[in-house]
This record gives structure tokens, C-alpha cells and sequence, in this order.
């Protein structure tokens, strides 16, 4: 039994519920958790990961301080360190392909720890809440029994999902926490909020929209974010959604229509506009290679060529 809270093994639990009553300071560890204070990171350290992404670096890492993610609300946030090697990948989950992509998260701390004999993986999940389908529910599972199944030894340490991160506000169930960072130095996870999230914010949302699978964004040996090549054809059928209200949109497009952040309407029509000015994926790859970007002294991300 790989997955391990408090140094014992785990068995597969039906529920995350179940989960939270086998092991109650798991209940505590997730309310200290979602009681922190909502920390807005700088632009200039950060690596933001968007849905269906993950990215993994080590505290050698001059250009990255720390990884993150938000808007999720179905969606987990999943954060695996070495305590050893330091290396840590963030992943944001939204159940499409659950199974395959644990094993990348794990493979991609483990690379990064190889010439590290002491230390331990720790895990950190985040995300869900009681929604109406059970979708959180279902993602909290899948996420549990998949890291159950990984070979090496894993330690749940913050397991802030679903049940324990529920709040009722005007009668709707919501997140309590939408957002995370891990400090790439210290392995410190927080709750937290982004104000920028690019890189080619659009692209990558393009990407998944249009059923991109689990994406590796970044080469930490040379510091370099990189996107694509992504494969997409025109779909003009699309544009009808640009003319319909919040609420039709709210109602098709999101797994949980009463507890998107403010901003998911806008960010689907920008999704869809891009999409609809790039009809084709081609050309946004010239030669089939990906779009690279490295931080420049300023602290911004910049396309470059270097290959």
C-alpha cells in the first residue's frame, strides 16, 4: 500500500468522507489549510499552471519561486514533493484521464530527485467541494486510488478536498478554496489567487478547450515555459456561444454553474475568440514546434526562439 498518512498504509476508501472519519486530523490539517490567509502572488517568481497542465521544477531554480494554480472548482490541485531532492510538481487535475496522468506528476519529481538517497514523496490535494453531479467526489477517488497504485511510497499530508473544502454561500455549495501556490524553496503550500496567468494565457486555454490532454509546460534545466505544438481544426460552430447569455453559457459549459469565479464567463468567450481567429492550430507552430519562453531579467516571460 504505497499511500501512507501518519506512516500507515491506506486502504482504498469508498469516500473522501470516509477518508476524513478514518483519519480525523486530516479534517484538522485541511481547516488549517483553507484558514490561511489567500496570499496573491507576484507575477515576477511564478509559474502559473492552468487545467489540464502540470510543471515541475527544483529549488536550483532561478526563474521559478513558485508554482501555481487556481479556478478550480471541480477540479483538483494536486502538489507532490521530494523532501529530499526539493523537486516539487503541481498539476491541476480535472478528471479527464486521471489514471495516466498521476503517473506523470510522480515521474516528473522522481527525474528530478535520481542522485537523492534520503527523503520521502509528500502529497497535497486541493479542490472540490459537495457539487449537485458528485464530480469532486469522483475526482477525489480517482486521485486517491491512483496514487494508491504508484509504486513508490507516497505521504499524504494535506488532503483539503471536496466535504473539507465545502462552504454554503446564499444557499449554493461552493469552494472554500479555489487556488494554490507551493513555494519551490521552502515546499510550503498556501491558498492563493493570480493576477497574471501566462504565459500565452490564450493558447493554453485554446488548448484545453478544444480536448488537449495533460500537458508538461515546463523544462526546468533550462528554465524555458513551452507550449504545443496543439492540434486543433476549425470549428465555426463555436461562434453561437459568443452571442448567448451568461447564464446559457454558465449552464453547458461549466461542470458546476453556481460556483465559477466572476471571471469564467469572459474567459470562455476570450477562449472561444481566440479560437475563432486562430481557426487552425498550424500556424501558431511554425516547423511543428512548440512556443518557448524564458523570463527575462524583468521578471516577465518572453517568447524566444532558443531551442
Amino acid at each position: 500500500m504505497p499511500l501512507f498518512i501518519h506512516g500507515r498504509g491506506v486502504d482504498r476508501p469508498s469516500s473522501a468522507g470516509e477518508l476524513f472519519d478514518t483519519y480525523p486530523h486530516l479534517q484538522e490539517t485541511a481547516r488549517a489549510f483553507r484558514s490561511q490567509p489567500l496570499v496573491d502572488v507576484d507575477p515576477k517568481c511564478l509559474l502559473y499552471v492552468q487545467q489540464r497542465e502540470f510543471a515541475a521544477t527544483t529549488p536550483a531554480d532561478n526563474c521559478v519561486s513558485v508554482l501555481g494554480s487556481d479556478d478550480a472548482t471541480t477540479c483538483h490541485l494536486v502538489v507532490l514533493r521530494h523532501t529530499g531532492s526539493g523537486a516539487v510538481c503541481l498539476a491541476h487535475c480535472d478528471g479527464s484521464s486521471t489514471w495516466s496522468e498521476v503517473p506523470l506528476i510522480v515521474k516528473a519529481v522522481t527525474s528530478l530527485s535520481k542522485l537523492t538517497k534520503e527523503g520521502r514523496l509528500e502529497l497535497h490535494l486541493v479542490g472540490g467541494f459537495n457539487d449537485e453531479s458528485k464530480t469532486s467526489h469522483k475526482l477525489s477517488l480517482s486521485l486517491l486510488a491512483a496514487f494508491q497504485k504508484q509504486k513508490e511510497d507516497i505521504h499524504l499530508q494535506t488532503c483539503c478536498i471536496t466535504e473539507m473544502n465545502d462552504i454554503i454561500v446564499d444557499g449554493d455549495h461552493r469552494p472554500v478554496v479555489y487556488g494554490m501556490g507551493v513555494n519551490v524553496k521552502t515546499g510550503d503550500v498556501f491558498p492563493a489567487s493570480f493576477t497574471h496567468k501566462g504565459p500565452a494565457e490564450e493558447l493554453r486555454s485554446a488548448r484545453t478547450f478544444t480536448g488537449g490532454q495533460m500537458a508538461d509546460i515546463y523544462d526546468s534545466r533550462r528554465g524555458l515555459v513551452k507550449i504545443g505544438p496543439c492540434n486543433w481544426s476549425p470549428n465555426l460552430d463555436i461562434a453561437f456561444w459568443l452571442s448567448q447569455n451568461d447564464d446559457t453559457i454558465l449552464k453547458y459549459l461549466s461542470t458546476s454553474p453556481t460556483a465559477e469565479p466572476p471571471h469564467f464567463v469572459q474567459h470562455i468567450k476570450i477562449t472561444i475568440q481566440f479560437l475563432l481567429e486562430h481557426p487552425s492550430s498550424d500556424s501558431l507552430f511554425p516547423g511543428g514546434l512548440p512556443q518557448l519562453y524564458h523570463r527575462t531579467e524583468q521578471g516577465d516571460w518572453e517568447r524566444t526562439t532558443q531551442l
